[in-house]
């Protein structure tokens, strides 16, 4: 299982994941701003990675401005915004921001300081347990000889380790169940053809790759048992902002009657959003639509739209498996007790 991420107690080494599969490659990140651009170019990305990337981009900022006789509380205050602005949908961005901003009360600086590097290399830990919870729960809903569609990256490079829709899968496997794997490409900047097959490829689980395009087929065939996917930020009511073309899988999953499954941590569930419409949409950059690997595949200055995520529709989802457990409908209570309880 790869390390999306490392902390030497010194800087924070991030794995360059716009160069996989063909060059494992860190890139070293010793201040705020370092981060920032780690997430903004998705070298790091996957909300519950990015939410631990950023908790120590945090902490370098205020190390450094204690090193530097510069505002500590300034420094705090830039950071947060900076990095907030990088991935707006990841609600687990501004839950760690949140939480490493709460040590901004623990007295003197060095107290500050010291509060927000233990808060970080908690974040970073709590992700791999609640990683490997979500696992062991969701495991129980894959049968044994099941094939899995998923979509996008939710596995160990979208987390500090193990995955969420992926490692629900490992666990899987870990149990003795054989699981094939059809996992969908991903447009428009292919994670699942270059992450999630290469992720599971390395752990020997048999994979298959698809184009987007083929879900339905493949669906319509009854060569796909369950589909299984991570989250970005889930609503109050259910509602899931996932990797684009995660709604077009989920509607042709309701028509064939196949289960859909959620897998994400509840840090993941913003119980102040109250349903989908309000789930900010990040749109990025047209060239990642129109060139791929850095070489144009579209005419030339044709107009592009180019939203990351969409949002299915709680209806639409079976089950949402968490760290805390599994939620079914009606969300709204069930998601409820799993954050408050």
């Amino acid at each position: 299982m790869v390390e999306t991420l490392k902390w030497d107690g010194q800087a924070l080494w991030v794995l360059d994941q716009t160069k996989l599969p063909f060059t494992v490659e860190y890139r070293r990140c010793n201040d705020s701003g370092s981060v920032a651009e780690a997430i903004r170019s998705m070298r790091v990305r996957g909300a519950p990675a990015i939410g631990v990337t950023a908790a120590f981009g945090m902490f370098l900022a205020a190390r450094n401005a204690l090193e530097t006789g510069a505002d500590l509380s300034g420094a705090i205050r830039n950071a947060a915004e900076e990095l907030g602005k990088t991935r707006p949908t990841a609600v687990n961005l501004f839950w760690a921001i949140d939480r490493m901003r709460a040590c901004s009360h623990s007295g003197m600086p060095k107290d500050v300081l010291s509060c927000m590097e233990k808060t970080a290399d908690d974040i970073f830990r709590e992700d791999i347990e609640s990683c490997r919870a979500i696992g062991r729960h969701g495991a129980s809903l894959l049968h044994d000889e099941s094939t899995v569609l998923t979509h996008c990256n939710a596995g160990a490079l979208a987390t500090a380790g193990y995955g969420t829709a992926l490692g629900v899968i490992r666990s899987a496997v870990a149990a003795g169940k054989k699981i094939r794997v059809y996992a969908g490409e991903t447009r428009p900047y292919l994670q699942g053809s270059r992450l999630t097959v290469w992720e599971l490829m390395a752990d020997g689980i048999d994979t298959t790759l698809i184009t987007d395009g083929m879900a339905a087929h493949f669906m319509a065939k009854g060569e796909i048992d369950a589909v299984l996917v991570g989250a970005d930020r889930i609503a109050a009511n259910g509602d899931t902002a996932n990797k684009v073309g995660t709604l077009s899988v989920a509607l042709a999953a309701a028509a064939f009657d196949i289960p859909f499954y959620v897998a994400a941590p509840v840090s993941t569930i913003d119980l102040k959003i109250s349903d989908g419409s309000g789930i900010p949409i990040e749109e990025r950059p047209a060239h990642e639509v129109t060139h791929i690997t850095g070489h144009p595949v579209a005419a030339q200055n044709v107009k592009v739209r180019n939203p990351a995520f969409d949002v299915t529709p709680a209806s639409h989802i079976r089950a949402i498996i968490t760290d805390k457990g599994i939620a079914r409908s009606p969300y709204g209570s069930a998601l409820s007790r799993l954050v408050n309880g």
